[in-house]
């Protein structure tokens, strides 16, 4: 007699990764969200896996410090995968993201394609703010990032030491990101060019 549906469910839980996330809608192949969203709960309720939001679970991963849940970036994501949307950080958001801002924010904001909603995450929400879709023309991902928090900082407010570390990211990033930030860097703000030009023509030589 072959498994059940729900002893599958557990056994792959079981093999995911500690700290990796997942939901009801990876496991859509055994075509039975019910007992999915079932098994998953009842495994959650015996402590064997954690939910960390409405419908997103991890394998808990404990360290000397007590349970290390993914962080709030990484919960956001894969709602977007779930959701099948796109979505960037905005504001202080992007600031702490990219180091440049200690500042962690309650509401963690993110712009979105998809649905406009709040989710709770332990004491903090995720707030997805939807938007037209000529928000998300970017090649990138960290350019992108930079952009936004420089923006939020304001062509003024910003510093040597706050190019000194945009720098050290943009030089630290991998060859096939480093390939699209020409062209994100004209999708910027005439101030922004002019900034990040100089480094960006580094990068790209």
């Amino acid at each position: 007699m072959g498994k059940s549906i729900a002893s599958i469910i557990k056994e792959r839980a079981s093999q995911i990764e500690e700290g990796e996330l997942f939901t009801v809608s990876d496991f859509t192949d055994l075509n039975n969200d019910e007992v999915v969203t079932r098994t998953l709960s009842r495994l959650q309720k015996d402590g064997k896996i954690v939910r960390v939001a409405t419908g997103i679970y991890t394998n808990p991963k404990m360290t000397r410090f007590g349970l290390l849940l993914p962080t709030i970036d990484k919960i956001a994501h894969k709602i977007a995968e779930r959701d099948k949307a796109q979505i960037m950080p905005t504001g202080s958001t992007a600031l702490n993201l990219l180091g440049l801002s200690t500042q962690v924010p309650m509401n963690a904001v993110y712009i979105t394609n998809g649905a406009k909603r709040k989710v709770k995450v332990g004491k903090r929400n995720i707030v997805f703010k939807n938007v037209v879709q000529r928000n998300f023309q970017f090649q990138g991902k960290l350019l992108p990032l930079v952009i936004i928090a420089l923006k939020e900082l304001g062509e003024k407010n910003i510093t040597d030491d706050t190019m000194n570390k945009i720098t050290t990211l943009i030089f630290a990033s991998d060859s096939q990101e480093q390939k699209t930030m020409m062209y994100d860097l004209y999708l910027s703000p005439v101030w922004i060019k002019e900034l990040l030009y100089p480094v960006i023509k580094q990068v790209a030589e």
